[in-house]
């Protein structure tokens, strides 16, 4: 890379606007610095690049450069959307948004910054008093009737990220068009255009009033109420691995009815170091490792926890062995589904219009659910702002009950529109109540959904390629993928290929059908004659390529279940070794 002279080229040239006097002297030295290096890479790292919108905003490592989150691509970001919005909004007499952040290093500094530029645009700012949860700021735009809203936050992703989430004024994270409208405007803007200064008679600190608000309407999901009184002393241990859950979950816990709720002590502190874990994410193992033994000591019904921006839902629970057991985002998403379905149906909540979303590379397990209970469920891409897309398209006409994602994002209402571990997180207390006054953990729920409607195995394989290098080894995994072709994956027929870059699927026979989605992406599925599924996807908000592997079988008893999985292992291992990942 360092020796690529007309990239270093570019890049000296780009960071050389970054020694003028509108930027602070700490950035202008960091960047002199870079220059100055014998070795470019770092210079070409946080210069090759612009960061932009993906499926999840602007996301990026810290620091000084175009390629980085600072001030001034936070300002700049800012200033384009602002633009965009008196755009789109000139005939409204006052245009306002929320501003919200997390619990990262510089996450406060860069909302105040979001809030000063948006009121100095004339743009009324409700900026929230301190951290708060994601959903809590999508239900906050639509509380005010804004028109759009800002998130600082880097979600799960390790400690240097930070992030820019961009909302419209449902609620939802920005859509096309207006992603790319946003984008256009953002390129237009030079740092010396950015209104740093801002109006203070225009931002507006919330906080209680909407706090108390929001978590009444969470409360309204409670399908069956007189199961929570029953087992109000369900043993619940909570951790918000250091973040924003921490304000909101163990509130919602306690309105629903549960008394006997343990946080994690020592992650029940705001730290943007995330000092107790690793990486802050509660897909993984090691970041439940304090949650597991408090859960262990106390002999818990169920260990849940939040990630730093309180969106996604990790749990765990015990087997029929009395050990630990973490249960994964498909699982997740499946559980609260059924849940939802058939305690709906119990209660007679359940209407023939009611239906569910979820994500093309989720669980097809749902799919079966949804076909046996006569509901509507539809697919969409990965990402909630297309679950968001969906719900808007049915307002008023159908009823939105739920829906979720194979990276534990989950969504059971739609006065939010973007994932929720609040309500999740007590809903999941809810379906552990009901498990328990039915003589049932939540492992036992899980294997009698296995049992009724098939068992299923999925495997999330990241490959991270990172930098400039990287982001090109990953355009050409998926050119060779759509070039060659995969004719057969682990020995087993590809009876169906979909390319959502063409939005077509192709037979084993070669005839090709056409896909009705609201847009292109690049994103590749393989189906096999043996029910196995793949999908593979370059991440939209972090350098690596997905594939996400679904493997079928049949359960007959849950005892059988620990043989299912070491054979899905076997089988993972060679759908790997197929597709020349091992």
């Amino acid at each position: 890379m360092a020796n690529n002279a007309e990239l270093i080229a570019q890049c000296e040239a780009k960071a050389k606007q970054w020694l003028s006097p509108s930027f602070d002297e700490e950035t202008r030295k960091d960047v002199q610095a870079k220059l100055d290096a014998a070795d470019k890479t770092e210079l070409i790292e946080c210069f090759y690049r612009d960061l932009e919108f993906g499926t999840g905003g602007l996301r990026g490592i810290m620091g000084a450069g175009s390629n980085r989150m600072n001030i001034y691509t936070v300002g700049m970001a800012t200033q384009g959307f602002a633009n965009y919005l008196k755009i789109n909004f000139k005939d409204k007499e006052q245009i306002s948004v929320v501003v919200c952040h997390d619990c990262r290093n510089n996450s406060r500094k860069y909302a105040e910054s979001v809030a000063d530029i948006f009121s100095a645009n004339g743009i009324k700012v409700y900026l929230f008093e301190d951290m708060r949860p994601t959903p809590e700021c999508s239900f906050a735009i639509r509380h005010f009737g804004c028109q759009g809203g800002v998130n600082i936050t880097a979600s799960h992703n390790p400690r240097e990220y930070n992030g820019y989430k961009a909302y419209w004024e449902d609620g939802a994270q920005v859509l096309p068009p207006h992603d790319k409208g946003i984008i256009d405007e953002v390129n237009k803007v030079t740092v010396e255009d950015v209104k740093f200064e801002g109006n203070k008679e225009l931002i507006e600190i919330i906080g209680e009033e909407i706090d108390q608000i929001y978590l009444d309407q969470v409360q309204t999901l409670s399908i069956d109420p007189e199961v929570i009184k029953r087992q109000h002393d369900l043993c619940i241990v909570y951790t918000p691995l250091h973040g924003t859950g921490m304000t909101m979950i163990p509130r919602s816990l306690k309105q629903w009815g549960f008394d006997n709720v343990h946080c994690v002590k020592e992650q029940m502190v705001k730290d943007g170091n995330f000092s107790t874990v690793d990486r802050p994410n509660p897909e993984f193992a090691e970041a439940l490792t304090l949650g597991l033994r408090d859960s262990k000591a106390l002999d818990a019904d169920i260990l849940m926890a939040s990630d730093p921006d309180a969106d996604r839902i990790g749990m765990a629970c015990k087997n029929d062995k009395g050990e630990w057991v973490l249960i994964n985002g498909n699982q997740t998403c499946m559980i609260f589904l059924w849940y939802i379905i058939a305690n709906r149906k119990a209660v007679g909540k359940m209407k023939p219009t009611d239906f569910i979303v979820k994500t093309i590379v989720t669980t097809e397990v749902i799919k079966k659910i949804a076909d046996k209970n006569n509901i509507e469920m539809r697919d969409c891409f990965t990402g909630f702002k297309w679950i968001a897309r969906e719900i808007a398209l049915s307002e008023g006409k159908q009823q939105y009950i739920g829906g979720g994602e194979e990276s534990y994002g989950f969504l059971a209402e739609d006065f939010v529109r973007d994932k929720d571990s609040v309500s999740a997180c007590s809903l999941l207390a809810e379906i552990c109540a009901y498990a328990k006054d039915n003589g049932k953990t939540l492992y036992d729920v899980l294997m009698d959904i296995y049992k009724e409607y098939g068992y299923s195995h999925e495997t999330l394989i990241n490959v991270e390629r990172p930098g400039k290098a990287g982001a090109d080894e990953i355009q050409q995994m998926m050119i060779n993928f759509r070039e060659n072709g995969v004719p057969e994956i682990a020995g087993s027929k590809v009876v169906l290929t979909k390319d959502y870059k063409d939005l077509t699927a192709k037979d084993a026979e070669g005839n090709v059908t056409k896909l009705e989605m609201p847009t292109t992406s690049n994103v590749l599925q393989w189906f096999c004659e043996d029910g196995t599924k793949v999908s593979v996807r370059p991440s939209g908000t972090e350098p690596k390529i997905k594939f996400y592997i679904e493997i079928k079988d049949s359960l007959k008893e849950a005892s059988d279940y620990p043989a299912l999985e070491e054979k899905a292992s076997k089988k993972v291992a060679a759908i790997k070794k197929s597709l020349g990942l091992d």
